[in-house]
């Protein structure tokens, strides 16, 4: 009984026993978090009681014998379902201390201002919007909690509360700073996180007691890293520190910055990698946990001019679902880091390291060979550094105990340093713009919309609209948001945190049912992926940004139902095989040729042209059966990445329109990456190839070179006839002109390629234009379909081959033969290509020979130099006994001209033009 203080807390006591009303000695009580939904009436008995916290239980109501309690100071009611509080709280005047926060109260009743004890008033997370004047009358407080309250702006009367050192007013929605608060003159500490403000004006200096000022996650043009670490309650910034950046004159000021990502397969030491460069000190974790999506990580170091130098790590998962959207983050300006984990050795270089080439051009690439449990880590080195160039060297660390993470740290900085952008002017307007859209990043807002943007702008000084638009570019391209300009359905959107919106589609992807479904997902399943609020308002946008990626498309027929192309069935199943009807006759064949193909062409060329998949139904990870107008096109693709085929065939009519369709759709594809090469291989029509179902190929290059020299027949190598080359190109490629829409009858769908950049590899370079109206496969509204993709008793329109009813189960994990992959794989072209695969080739090695001799010297344009590279490489390949010979063949067969209109590097030609002679000698 002579207990003073009890502490019950957390426990599951669902009910009070009775004698604690007899511990009358008790000045503490605290039942905080025991779920109880009453307080018993022996409480009342506890009349010493100055400490009572009821906080995180279910009470709804508070019996009257609290007013009783007329000794309580402190009073903890947060976290009820109180909603109200009843009137005799007013009786506690001794209160110094009242905590009401989370109780979800809309107004606070007026005998609250009778407590003019109080020296603490927590209301934080209700819904008051508007404060009562009595708070003025208070003014005895010294902290007064007005977080996430809905304020939207403050009361004169708050200027009343003089005593005030401590005022919290984070997660509201001010635009500006209160007047009212500049006659605080006491305040010591001042929370605004995650407000709309902009402006801080001058008079802010007035507050000399003022030690915090925490404005992160507001509009102001001050940068992150001054402001304060970035979690809600890591520590702010001082005030002094804000305020003096924030008034300070500042002008153009250099970009130190650049992008380090972090590539690789799935759990090779990637996220350890970022996480040690950022503390060398961080300990490994047995059960480190794989990235999922993106993370992106900062990191800094002092640039040799004295600057700080920030770097930005994006932590790629490794998983390849992630590598759907890879593509938009793989960007130039960065530097790439490629792991792998000796341990696993399961890294496709080639693959990694053509991707980078593609997306990043010339940015270095260091490769980190993770040797786990001190196994070393086999790497062809030399044979990747002959063929790509950006290569710059591979690092042997042991992760575990930082074993030359030194020298990883080195040579990270070293290539950051030397980005071409690294130092560079940023004009002060863009950089306050910038700092602004950061800071606002930082609280709840993931995305803004394209008028918050341009008004950010005009208030930092930028008003004018294609600044304004090029100013979104630059901050797209550095990654420092999302903003797809020339895209309707996404333009009035920006993403200001990128990695939270391919979070939200990763999230889409890698679910349970999604993947259980192969890919099918419906507008509910979004929207039940998607129930959080932060994604509520731009569900639409998200999946837009799913649909103008080509991660996944609407199946035709079946409104608000899509498939992501790359999680469907690896095989189409048995009962869907269609090779037993298909038309042998005078098929239509090509093929496209790939030294390397990115895993995401032919997703994109499904999601490109959905609306003709046959049925709906004939599509599978690596092919697609499509029927457009009266034709039939088989397209499959090759499983692996190297050496690889796009197949085509084509039944029925028009089959050189319905070719320029499939070709323009990937030709489209192909522009968008940067040193993509391919082959477009033509079918010969000699007799013995002409009915093949796989006959001889052209390289399209060889034909067009062909007949520049006016050599107008060419041999087939399989019945060594001599060919027409012109009838070769004719017999597959339309001639130049636009269609007559009026050749097709019940046009339903008008088909526009959308690429604008030309190519030599292919036929169908968009070097005039295509209109076709083409009837679109479609179902009649009587047909239904299941949720899980099937089709039952729908009748299938296609222009006039619309007769027949279709009524059959789909099998989603449908069985049988790898359809993708076996066919194909017997089909390999490496003898069929011969000569022109030959010179293509060759022109890589003597590009990559030029440009590895070339790092020696500096001034590359004069002369003396130009004739030392020239001896050196024909010495290098005089030392190479299979190039030599290959190189002679390719003179001696006269192509030596055509040799040198493929490569790219100046200096090559040059080398090229001395062949005959050197061989000659």
């Amino acid at each position: 009984t002579n207990l003073t203080s009890l502490d019950l807390g957390n426990n599951q006591i669902k009910e009070l026993p009775e004698f604690i009303g007899q511990l009358t000695n008790l000045t503490s009580l605290y039942l905080r978090g025991i779920q109880i939904k009453e307080l018993p009436e022996f409480i009342g008995q506890l009349t010493n009681l100055t400490s009572l916290d009821l906080s995180d239980n279910q009470l709804k109501e508070l019996p009257e014998f609290i007013g009783q309690l007329t000794n309580l100071t402190s009073l903890d009611l947060s976290d009820n379902q109180l909603k109200e509080l009843p009137e005799f709280i007013g009786q506690l005047t001794n209160l110094t201390s009242l905590d009401l926060s989370g109780i979800q109260i809309k107004e606070l009743p007026e005998f609250i201002g009778q407590l003019t004890n109080l020296t603490s008033l927590n209301l934080w997370n209700n819904q008051l919007k508007e404060l009562p004047e009595f708070i003025g009358q208070l003014t005895n407080l010294t902290s007064l909690d007005l977080d996430n309250t809905q304020l939207k702006e403050l009361p004169e009367f708050i200027g009343q509360l003089i005593n005030l050192t401590s005022l919290d007013l984070r997660n509201n929605q001010l635009k500006e700073l209160p007047e009212v608060v500049y006659q605080l003159k006491n305040l010591n500490s001042l929370i605004l996180w995650n407000n709309k403000i902009s402006l801080l004006p001058n008079r802010i200096r007035t507050l000399t007691a003022l030690e915090t000022l925490d404005v992160r996650a507001n509009r102001l043009p001050i940068p992150p890293e001054v402001l304060g670490e970035k979690d809600e309650y890591g520590r702010s910034a001082s005030a002094t520190k804000v305020i003096d950046y924030y008034f300070q004159e500042k002008s153009e000021s250099p970009l130190y910055e650049a992008k380090l990502l972090i590539v690789g397969e799935g759990e090779a030491g990637k996220t350890t990698l970022a996480k040690k460069l950022q503390d060398p000190k961080y300990e490994l974790k047995k059960d480190e946990k794989s990235t999922e999506g993106i993370k992106v990580l900062p990191y800094e170091f002092n640039h040799p001019d004295g600057n700080p130098c920030k770097v930005n790590i994006w932590d790629f998962g490794g998983q390849e679902i992630y590598h759907a959207t890879h593509q938009f983050f793989l960007t130039k300006r960065a530097v790439y880091a490629l792991v792998t984990d000796s341990r696993q050795g399961n890294t496709d270089f080639y693959f990694w390291l053509n991707i980078i080439q593609i997306h990043g051009g010339d940015s270095p690439v260091i490769i980190i060979k993770n040797e786990k449990n001190d196994r070393p880590c086999a790497v062809p080195d030399l044979q990747l550094r002959g063929q790509f160039k950006n290569l710059k060297e591979s690092i042997e660390v042991n992760l575990a105990d930082n074993r030359n993470l030194g020298s990883i740290e080195a040579a990270v900085q070293k290539h950051i340093i030397h980005q071409p952008h690294v130092g560079d002017p940023m004009i002060k307007t863009w950089a306050n713009v910038r700092s602004v859209l950061e800071n606002q990043a930082l609280g709840s807002d993931n995305y803004i919309s394209i008028q918050d943007y341009r008004k950010t702008c005009a208030d930092q000084g930028i008003p004018d609209r294609e600044e304004q638009d090029r100013l979104s570019r630059f901050l797209h391209d550095l990654g420092v948001f999302l903003h797809f300009q020339s895209i309707p359905a996404l333009a009035k959107t920006i993403f200001l945190t990128p990695s939270w919106s391919t979070d939200a589609v990763y999230k889409a992807l890698d679910t349970p049912k999604v993947r259980k479904d192969c890919g099918r997902f419906s507008s509910d399943d979004l929207n039940k992926i998607w129930n959080d609020n932060q994604y509520a308002d731009v569900r639409g946008e998200l999946l837009a940004l799913m649909q103008e990626f080509e991660v996944c498309y609407e199946i035709t027929g079946r409104k608000h139902h899509y498939i992501a192309p790359h999680l469907l069935e690896a095989n189409l199943p048995e009962h869907l095989q269609y090779q037993d009807d298909w038309d042998t006759n005078n098929n239509l064949i090509l093929t496209y040729h790939y030294p390397f193909k990115p895993k995401n062409i032919f997703p994109r060329f499904i999601v490109a042209l959905h609306r003709y998949i046959e049925k709906q139904r004939l599509v599978w990870k690596h092919g697609v059966v499509l029927i457009i107008g009266n034709a039939r096109a088989e397209i499959i693709e090759d499983a692996r990445y190297d050496a690889a085929n796009i197949n085509i065939r084509i039944s029925g009519n028009d089959k050189k329109r319905v070719l320029a369709i499939i070709g323009h759709e990937l030709e489209r594809i192909h522009s968008s990456f940067e040193k993509l090469t391919y082959q477009t291989l033509i079918p010969c029509n000699c007799a013995e190839c002409r009915d093949s179902q796989k006959p001889y190929q052209f390289s399209y290059n060889v034909l067009q070179n062909s007949l520049k020299r006016s050599n107008f027949d060419i041999q087939c190598q399989t019945s060594f006839e001599m060919v027409n080359v012109r009838r070769l190109i004719d017999d597959v490629i339309e001639p130049p002109q636009t269609y007559d829409p009026e050749s097709y009858e019940d046009s339903a769908d008008s088909y526009r390629p959308k690429s604008t950049k030309k190519s030599t590899q292919s036929p169908f370079n968009n070097t005039y234009n295509v209109t076709l109206n083409l009837p679109e496969q479609r179902y009649e509204e009587s047909s239904t379909i299941n949720v899980d993709g099937d089709v039952n008793d729908a009748t299938l329109i296609a222009g006039k081959n619309n007769e027949g009813t279709q009524s059959s189960q789909v099998d989603q994990h449908g069985k049988g033969d790898n359809f993708a992959g076996n066919k194909i794989e017997g089909d390999s072209i490496h003898t069929q290509i011969n000569a022109s695969q030959d010179i293509q080739d060759l022109s890589e090695i003597l590009d990559n020979l030029i440009a590895d001799i070339s790092e020696d010297y500096s001034d590359l344009s004069k002369p003396r130099i130009q004739s030392k590279i020239q001896r050196e490489a024909l010495e290098s390949i005089n030392d190479d006994p299979d190039l030599k010979l290959r190189l002679t063949n390719t003179v001696k067969a006269g192509l030596n001209e055509t040799l040198e209109q493929l490569v790219k590097n100046p200096l090559a030609k040059i080398v090229i033009k001395s062949l005959k002679g050197f061989f000659a000698e």
